[in-house]
């Protein structure tokens, strides 16, 4: 027998969602998550990106990770939403904002369930992912 969805189930499930982590493998570009959760419900998670990359480090890139998460549909059943690595290789001289733009192309040319947006200066931009799954 199928258990009744209600309205606290929906309220819940709608704060499911992926996890992001930004890690910057460039000496003079760096990587923060603002804000850490994109969630079925509609939230939004933002990464900042600041300075001009040298392109020296250990790969001269920077990835974004979304975590893998679950969570349950109105009718009842369960769905799991796959992680995603997101990588940027960087060229000497990159500034910040062509850094997010390479990020968000790669999100929304993705199979993933995700779009982002990326805006900022050569010295400073963020990315903002969110849940497009309908």
């Amino acid at each position: 027998m199928n258990k009744e969805y209600n309205t606290e189930d929906t309220e819940a499930e709608s704060e499911q969602g992926a996890d992001l982590t930004a890690v910057s493998y460039d000496a003079t570009q760096r990587a923060v998550v603002t804000s850490g959760k994109v969630t079925v419900g509609g939230k939004a998670v933002t990464a900042e990106i600041s300075g001009v990359a040298s392109s020296k480090g250990t790969d001269g890139t920077i990835n974004l990770w979304l975590s893998l998460f679950r969570f349950r549909k109105p009718d009842g059943s369960t769905e799991q939403v796959n992680g995603l690595n997101i990588p940027a290789t960087l060229k000497p001289g990159q500034g910040a904002i062509d850094t997010a733009k390479a990020l968000a192309f790669f999100i929304n040319t993705s199979k993933s369930p995700y779009k982002a947006t990326a805006k900022g200066t050569r010295s400073s931009a963020t990315i903002t992912i969110v849940f497009a799954r309908s």
